[in-house]
């Protein structure tokens, strides 16, 4: 055939936009033409029939046809230079005629459609042709007409086949704005009229012309977007460049209107074979608007009758088992596709007019809900593209329909309800991820369905649907458990990247209801602001959550539930009719049936309702019937006549005040109603054989209208309505079977226009805290078992990843238990807390992969989200425990942030190191001084007991090295270095768990692995208490309790009582410098060391008596308290005896004690005191003990100091107080120089004397009262001189001249003392008894006998002193003679004791001269040197 080559042309541009970036010169368009005219003819010539023709007068006569082409062979060459100018229907209607000819057989039409084609291909024709809309009209109308004889199948396929390709290029062609909206409808037809004739043919054609149909679609909606919301055509117009773009300068009028080109479904049978075929377009109303230039007029007519071919499914009967879709269903998946194709290139603008959209709410989703629920995997899939499609456009529009198709399918489905396939299920499971995967969709799903009254718990159902979906009815993983496991983790991943892009948070407390107030039909201010609607929605969802506890209640018992939620003031107190219409109406999983009861009660209170729930319904602009089906679709008739002629009594009146255009009263409404009931029960039940007819029906009916007949139309339309669907007034058939009538459509399409607009969330996190309160717990077991079934590694960090946002999102939100169940879920799957984990087990942990991916997520969510961490501390320090126990962990992970170079307080501690292995340690070596014998024959068994360890295998080696790197990853030493930065509670936490883990140890037989672990734990204690210093009073309570319970159940020298004792030391002197206020606190906590059993406190002395050393030289400043410094010295004291700590101890004494640097009064006691201890102390050389002394002396320079400053106190009282103390000090002081003034070392004794006489004698400072004098004295003096005696009585002959020494100081101290206070003595009433005490003292040393020989030294040594005293006392007119009154005087009693000591004093002191004198002097005087109430001594009595 001499068309061929066009044909093959024309093949291969059908799905072919054309495109030419060229425009053919005249010359060369007239030449194109004439080859085309060339090819037809020369095709026609090949039939006989096309050749001559003879008339009767055997004249030859050409056909119009053949003549027409060559009327156009002459012209076409004479417009090269003015193509354009042409009318095209000059040189296109030639070959339009042999189309539309039905003389012509296939291949003449197959050649003539090639060059129409080709015309069109090569865009001869475009937007600045003359009469161009014309010629395209032209074109059309003979190609959907084109009648041609049918010779053979194969040629009759190529011409339907050039059909489409023409029709096609008309579409794609530069000037198709030009064409109008009936020929877009019959273009559409035509195709479709082709694809319904291809499934006779072959499967080429089929194939085309399905292909062709979508590029139809896809080429006329993808125009949608450029037509605005009130244009229904395209823009059209002049064409600013030559590109073949569409650059409109104006645009054409428009005309608003209903279209009403029919687009007829497929009614010829495929059998059908006629000669000529003809492809019918249809019957056109009476609309100007199909006539418009193309737009939305012809759109909505396509998408009309795609969505048509989908009704077939109406009268389908459903089951449990029974396939939905009875015959092929192949037209339905190509009327879906080509219904997801018009949606995707269409997009949001089908929103824009509401004529398509209303299509898609009412007619597409009723259809896409019954293809939902068919049996086909393959229809579901499709329906589940579009409806996704649909989501993303046009969501805002379709709130209760997306929710109808999630809850009622999707859901359903994927719950293996309903008898679904295990492929159903798995296509549902897969749409139901690809909506969880749209960056906002489940917080938009929980916005408007979960936190809507109206509206069912859409997330919830998600979230559990999920979570059951994913746990493993039988290992191994199924690919649902996989997609349920991809939905779950797609869920928390979507929150947590939201979390992470919006910290903020409007959440606020929401009030409780105090009373009623009516919030059923509540509106918020503005959905598009966060900050309105957010608030609007908590408060929803907080009165829906306690709502549907009401409902539980009231489906149970009526009454008792309307009381229930009477209390939660979700009802008035009083209940009123409107109230708890409004419960009805909007409340969802009420019991219909419960609630038709109730409406159809004869009560007052039950009628009142009744009223009122149908004035809740909009019936204005609807049929009785679809009214009727909306009232009765929110609750069940009644099945009593009387019950139900209320309800319709009620209903009726509502119908009838909204919709009165036919009906004249409420009285026509009823009956009508009360009809169609009746109707409805003969036309749908089983049990009424002779079925009413439309003449019944009408015939019924007459005269109910005010006495006047119904619109017969009218009637004819409400009985077809009824007969086509049934009005559902019963429970559901089979409770299993889900049944979507076109009634309960009605109704939801009635819901939908009245509902609370959609809430579009933007990227915020708004709602996730109360999604992720609902879905966290379910998701964590679910990840859980999915994790521990997971063989794929795949899929195990699927599992991880899906923990790490669930832990991220419960430490945003602080919801610390989620996130501990969540720890305690993952720290299983390390394998590290097996009680059989060992050495052995590191091989095992390092080929398993899950285990390793498990560790580094605990120990990532450790450092990550530490602050949230509650209870699950103790899970992860098992697992740091057990990788302590191998060896595992980093070296110095105990080290504090803060660490310094501390080379005093390394004793011996242990590091641990990554080569470090516990279980093969030494025992901790016992220092040195402590049980000698014991300690070496402990050591050399250790030594026998110790045998040498396996070398490892090169695979043990390999596998340590791996887990070492999985550890290092972990970066578990961030954990302890950080915790600096823990909030309170979760720090407390940790402590609490460190302090639990080492104390297990204490409680029974513990072996060296579990002191290592204590020791190590005890470790991690004292660094992070080191770290927290700014916080110690958070955790000092649990710290010094666990140190305390060491101490004290210690008996025997250890590595764990060492680090506790040190530990403690370590932290006092860190913090001391920092917390002043807790300084005494700190230091009372060293009282500890003071309770370590002996043997323990011996073996460590010297070390903590160093410790306690640096203490003080840092931080004596800081300790100012009493308590505080009684601990210190009491430290301090301890060693004054130990032979190694002495030194460190005596050291630490001088540096608060010399020259008074750090002594105050609240430690000048405890000082002297422990300065005191180490003079007696033999431990040291008699330098020390010495030195000790000198110590104590030169204290008294802070006495006088501080008692020139009581002057400066505050108050007369505070003065008072603080002499007192100052004056006990030195009381103190004296008396402790005084015990050791009888010390066995003669250097020591006799220094000690000389500095008590310095101490008594050297305090002009002080103001010493004449009571704490004769205190003094008595306490001090006396006891000394009484002490030496016994002393001398106790020595060996050679010693005894060292103590005489002593005692000759003594005597000078004694002396020296009495006139240091003879003043201020002499004013007191005892004077009398202490001088005689002083001179019975020196009397009694001048007869003292050492193995019946006296002293020298002494003899010589008192006289003079008392010689000096009297001296000085006769000076001072204290010693005058004097007559006694009443008894002996004072100047006889001296002179008798005088005399027993030296008689030849007396004349010394008084000459006789001077005495006489005196005598005749005191005598004229009548008075005493005695002061009044002084007491005489009888001359008998001694003062001795």
């Amino acid at each position: 055939m001499t068309s061929l080559p066009n044909q093959q042309n024309g093949f291969n541009g059908l799905a072919e936009q054309p495109n030419c970036s060229f425009k053919l010169s005249g010359g060369a368009l007239a030449c194109m033409v004439n080859s085309e005219i060339g090819a037809v003819l020369a095709v026609m010539r090949r039939n006989v029939r096309w050749g001559v023709q003879y008339a009767s007068d055997d004249e030859q006569i050409e056909h119009f046809l053949i003549k027409s082409f060559k009327e156009l062979r002459k012209k076409i060459f004479s417009w090269k230079n003015h193509w354009h100018s042409i009318d095209p229907v000059l040189y296109v209607q030639p070959f339009l005629d042999v189309i539309k000819s039905d003389e012509t057989g296939a291949p003449i039409t197959g050649v003539a459609l090639s060059s129409v084609y080709k015309i069109l291909n090569l865009q001869i024709l475009d937007s600045e042709t003359v009469n161009v809309d014309n010629a395209l009209n032209l074109i059309v109308d003979a190609v959907t007409s084109c009648r041609f004889e049918v010779t053979d199948p194969a040629s009759e396929e190529v011409v339907l086949m050039k059909i489409l390709q023409v029709l096609l290029a008309c579409m794609k062609s530069e000037a198709s704005v030009n064409l109008n909206n009936h020929h877009v409808c019959s273009i559409v037809n035509t195709c479709f009229r082709i694809v319904h004739q291809a499934s006779s043919k072959s499967e080429l054609l089929q194939r085309i012309s399905r292909h062709t149909m979508h590029e139809l679609v896809r080429c006329i909606f993808l125009h949608l977007p450029d037509l605005e919301g009130g244009k229904n055509q395209l823009p059209c117009g002049e064409k600013s460049s030559s590109n073949g773009e569409d650059n409109a300068a104006a645009q054409s009028p428009t005309s608003e209107g209903k279209p009403t080109n029919e687009i007829c479904t497929p009614a010829e049978s495929e059998n059908e074979k006629t000669e000529s075929s003809r492809v019918n377009d249809g019957t056109l109303k009476d609309d100007s608007s199909m006539m418009d230039p193309y737009g939305v007029p012809s759109m909505v007519e396509i998408f009309h009758f795609l969505c048509s071919l989908l009704n077939v499914m109406e009268n389908i009967e459903m089951g449990p088992r029974s396939n939905p879709i009875a015959y092929h269903e192949d037209v339905p998946l190509f009327a879906l596709g080509l219904i997801n194709s018009a949606i995707e290139l269409g997009g949001s603008s089908f929103g824009n007019h509401p004529k398509l959209l209303a299509l898609i709410q009412e007619e597409l989703f009723y259809n896409l809900m019954q293809f939902g629920l068919s049996m086909s995997p393959l229809i579901l899939s499709t329906v589940c593209s579009i409806v996704l499609n649909l989501y993303h456009h046009l969501r805002t529009k379709l709130k209760l329909q997306l929710e109808a198709f999630i809850s009622d399918v999707l859901l359903r489905i994927a719950q293996s309800k309903h008898g679904a396939s295990y492929q159903q299920q798995e296509v549902a499971m897969e749409a139901l991820i690809d909506f969880c995967r749209q960056p906002m969709f489940v917080a938009e799903l929980y916005a408007n369905y979960d936190c809507d009254i109206s509206c069912g718990n859409v997330f919830e159902g998600l979230a559990n649907l999920l979570s059951r979906s994913a746990f493993p009815v039988n290992s191994p993983l199924s690919a649902m458990n996989i997609l349920a496991l991809d939905g779950l983790i797609a869920l928390v991943q979507g929150m947590a990247e939201r979390i992470e892009h919006d910290s903020s948070s409007l959440r606020e407390a929401i009030p409780e209801l105090e009373e009623y107030s009516s919030f059923w039909i509540l509106r918020c201010e503005d959905y598009g602001e966060p900050a309105h609607w957010v608030p609007f929605v908590h408060n929803r969802k907080n009165i829906k959550r306690k709502l549907m506890i009401g409902v539980d209640h009231f489906n149970r018992d009526t009454k008792k539930g309307l009381e229930f939620l009477q209390g939660l003031k979700l009802l008035p107190d009083k209940l009123d009719a409107q109230s708890v219409a409004f419960f009805f109406r909007y409340t969802v999983g009420l019991d219909k049936n419960l609630i038709g009861e109730f409406l159809g009660s004869h009560e007052e209170f039950c009628i009142q309702v009744l009223f009122e729930f149908a004035r809740t319904f909009d019936f204005r602009n609807m049929s009785l019937d679809a009214a009727l089906r909306v009232f009765l679709e929110t609750f069940r008739l009644p099945g009593e006549s009387q019950k139900i002629h209320r309800v319709l009594e009620a209903f009726s009146e509502s119908y009838y005040e909204q919709s009165s255009d036919i009906l004249v009263n409420k009285d026509a409404a009823l009956v009508l109603s009360y009809s169609i009931i009746l109707l409805n029960t003969d036309q749908h039940s089983a049990q009424v054989k002779k079925k009413m007819s439309e003449e019944d029906f009408i015939r019924n009916n007459r005269e109910i209208n005010g006495g006047n007949d119904l619109p017969r139309d009218f009637l004819s339309e409400l009985y077809h309505s009824i007969c086509e669907n049934e009005i559902r007034t019963g429970p559901d058939q089979g409770g299993s079977v889900v049944t979507l009538t076109r009634s309960h459509w009605i109704g939801l399409a009635h819901r939908a226009k009245h509902t609370s607009p959609y809430i579009v969330s933007d990227s915020g996190s708004h709602l996730d805290y109360d999604m992720f309160a609902i879905l966290s717990g379910p998701a964590i077991a679910a990840i859980s078992v999915v994790l521990d079934h997971a063989e794929d590694e795949d899929v195990s960090q699927s599992c991880i990843d899906g923990f790490l946002a669930i832990a991220k999102l419960s430490a945003s939100y602080n919801l610390g238990e989620v996130l501990d169940d969540l720890v305690i879920s993952l720290c299983k799957f390390t394998t590290l807390l097996s009680p059989s984990f060992n050495e052995k087990s590191i091989l095992y942990f390092a080929h398993d992969i899950k285990a390793k991916m498990a560790t580094v997520a605990v120990f990532t969510i450790a450092n990550r989200y530490s602050d949230s961490i509650r209870s699950g501390w103790r899970n992860i320090l098992d697992c740091i425990l057990s990788l302590h126990k191998i060896g595992l962990l980093p070296a110095r992970l105990a080290s504090d942030a803060t660490d310094e170079l501390e080379s005093s307080t390394d004793n011996g501690q242990v590091k641990t190191s990554a080569t470090y292995s516990p279980v093969a340690q030494v025992p901790a070596t016992i220092p040195r001084k402590s049980s000698g014998l014991m300690s070496r024959f402990s050591m050399l068994l250790s030594y026998d007991a110790e045998e040498p360890a396996p070398q490892p295998s090169e695979e043990q080696l390999a596998a340590r090295q791996r887990t070492l790197q999985t550890v290092q990853n972990c970066h578990i030493d961030s954990i302890f270095a950080e915790s600096k930065f823990l909030q309170a509670e979760s720090l407390s936490q940790l402590v609490r768990a460190l302090v639990m883990a080492a104390g297990r140890p204490l409680k029974g037989n513990s072996s060296s692995e579990d002191e290592d672990t204590a020791v190590f734990c005890l470790e991690l204690l004292i660094a992070i208490t080191l770290n927290n210093r700014d916080r110690i009073m958070l955790l000092w309570q649990n710290v010094y309790e666990h140190i305390a319970n060491v101490v004290q159940s210690t008996v025997m020298p250890c590595t764990l009582v060492e680090k506790a004792v040190f530990g403690l030391l370590r932290i006092c002197q860190r913090l001391l410098p920092y917390k002043e206020n807790l300084t005494d606190e700190l230091l009372k906590s060293l009282q500890l060391v003071l309770k370590l059993d002996a043997r323990v406190a011996d073996a460590y002395c010297e070390q903590i008596t160093q410790e306690v050393m640096h203490l003080v030289k840092a931080n004596a400043m800081q300790i100012r308290s009493h308590m505080g410094w009684r601990t210190i010295i009491s430290l301090v004291s301890i060693t004054a005896r130990h032979p190694e700590a002495s030194e460190s101890g005596f050291e630490t004494l001088s540096y608060i004690m010399s020259e008074g640097a750090h002594l105050t009064p609240a430690n000048y006691v405890l000082c002297v005191n422990a300065a005191r201890q180490f003079a007696e102390s033999r431990v040291g050389n008699v330098d020390r003990s010495v030195k000790s002394l000198d110590l104590m002396s030169g204290s008294v320079v802070c006495l006088v100091t501080w008692f020139s400053q009581t002057k400066e106190a505050a108050g007369e009282e505070t003065a008072v107080k603080m002499s007192e103390d100052i004056l006990e000090m030195w009381m103190r002081l004296v008396q402790g120089l005084r015990r050791v003034c009888v010390d066995q070392r003669e250097e020591v004794r006799n220094h000690a004397i000389v500095l008590l006489q310095r101490c008594l004698t050297g305090v002009d400072g002080i103001s010493i009262p004449t009571e704490l004098w004769l205190q003094c004295f008595d306490l001090v003096i006396f006891t000394l001189l009484d002490e030496l005696p016994e002393m001398v009585q106790q020595q060996s002959a050679k010693e005894y001249r060292s103590v005489e020494g002593s005692m000759a100081l003594s005597l000078k101290l004694l002396s020296k003392a009495f006139l240091q206070a003879l003043v201020d003595l002499s004013q007191s009433t005892s004077f009398c008894q202490i001088w005689l005490k002083v001179l019975g003292c020196m009397e009694k040393y001048m007869k003292m006998r050492f193995r019946g020989k006296r002293s020298e030294k002494i003899h010589e040594l008192v006289p003079e002193l008392l010689k000096n005293t009297l001296l000085v006392m006769k000076t001072k007119g204290i010693l005058v003679p004097c007559d006694p009154v009443g008894g002996d005087s004072f100047w006889q009693l001296t002179w008798s004791h005088v005399n027993n000591i030296e008689p030849s004093l007396q004349s010394e002191v008084f000459p006789s001269e001077e005495l006489e004198k005196l005598k005749e002097n005191h005598a004229k005087a009548s008075c005493s040197p005695l002061p009044d109430g002084s007491v005489l001594v009888p001359p008998n009595e001694t003062a001795a």
